[in-house]
């Protein structure tokens, strides 16, 4: 199976899993992918990702086109969809975190975009090469690139197909954190645990209130923080929240499903 799919307690894993193909993009991961985020969102015990790729050398390589070619052609006349992932489509509730565990290009660079945290072994690396074969990095590249790291750094490093190193993501703010391979997968599941036991909704909120501030102007970003913030005053995580700091001992919040904090509080 293309992508592995696998739950440890309040953490999912989701593997690309072709190694011996450098964990390439296949029709079949994408499928797999909108219905194992599906699956990621609507359960209950689930409350954050981590997404990494199977084997020592690659995270992610981008698109296998010998794989692409002929399954587009197939079904040129034939109604057919891109599968809605985290790159284009599907608005995913719950926090992920890219373990980037060896060389991530093209589309597998935007896949840990994507995500809502990256963090990198000391030998991966990140490339979007698709301007050497006549084409754009579509699957997000061009747009959630400059917002992470600033218009100027985005356009050198696309404009050029420069590889970057672990070290340089990090001092550029691509990723959050650099560990050894051997210890990568732990710091993905620490900070996946410190996330799992805070309020949900809460953590939700925060998610969707930075995603859509971005693209907001700062007031008006600022009176949605305000707005959402109030309302979660109302909540039973809250209450539950002031109580277990009182009696000094772990909250138990409440799952609220997959729908998103605005239509919750």
């Amino acid at each position: 199976m293309d992508l592995l799919y696998a739950k440890e307690g309040p953490i999912a894993i989701f593997t690309m899993n072709r190694p011996e193909k450098y964990d390439a993009i296949s029709p079949e991961m994408m499928q797999l992918f909108e219905e194992r985020l599906m699956e990621f969102m609507e359960d209950a015990e689930v409350h954050a990702g981590i997404v990494t790729g199977a084997g020592e050398k690659a995270f992610c390589s981008g698109a296998d086109v010998l794989e692409w070619l002929p399954f587009v052609k197939a079904r040129k006349n034939s109604p057919w969809r891109m599968p809605k992932t985290m790159l284009h489509g599907l608005h995913i509730t719950k926090p992920l975190i890219a373990a980037v565990n060896g060389v991530a290009l093209g589309g597998g660079g935007e896949i840990a975009l994507a995500c809502d945290i990256r963090i990198a072994a000391e030998d991966a690396s990140f490339c979007w090469p698709e301007p050497k074969l006549g084409i754009i990095p579509r699957l997000g590249g061009t747009q959630r690139l400059p917002r992470l790291i600033g218009r100027a750094k985005a356009m050198e490093i696309l404009l050029t197909t420069r590889r970057i190193s672990s070290e340089e993501a990090l001092r550029i703010g691509l990723v959050s954190r650099v560990t050894t391979k051997e210890n990568l997968m732990e710091n993905a599941r620490e900070i996946a645990m410190k996330i799992s036991s805070l309020a949900p909704l809460a953590v939700r909120c925060i998610k969707r209130l930075i995603m859509d501030g971005m693209e907001l102007p700062l007031d008006a970003a600022l009176e949605l923080e305000s707005e959402v913030g109030l309302r979660l005053y109302d909540t039973e995580d809250y209450i539950e929240g002031g109580l277990a700091f009182k009696e000094k001992r772990t909250p138990r919040f409440k799952e609220i499903g997959r729908a998103s904090c605005r239509e919750r509080v």
